[in-house]
């Protein structure tokens, strides 16, 4: 199979700092803990991913909106081939310069 459209968790990394200024960010590719199941493929990436993620742009924001947000940065890797993503959201204060 070829992988090259997949997305990769520094895709993802960049996406999400580009678009919500996360204070902590970690994205994990658990593609492989996946196979054989649906929506995996046989190499083992870029399918099934897990972020973990705190910005101030989260303050006051449900968490289905939070969700919203992440899903809306990622859209187009959604639509690439990215099968499921586990997201883990949380409000930060702004990151500040002293």
């Amino acid at each position: 199979m070829n992988t090259d459209h997949l997305p990769t968790a520094a895709a993802l990394e960049a996406r999400l700092i580009e678009h919500l200024q996360p204070s902590r960010l970690e994205v994990l590719d658990e593609s492989y803990q996946h196979a054989g199941h649906a929506g995996a493929n046989d190499s083992g990436v870029g399918t099934h991913f897990r972020v973990r993620i705190a910005s101030h742009l989260f303050t006051g924001v449900s968490r289905v909106a939070r969700h919203r947000l992440v899903y809306d940065a990622l859209q187009d890797f959604i639509d690439q081939g990215l099968h499921a993503l586990a997201i883990e959201a949380e409000e930060s204060s702004p990151v500040t310069n002293h």
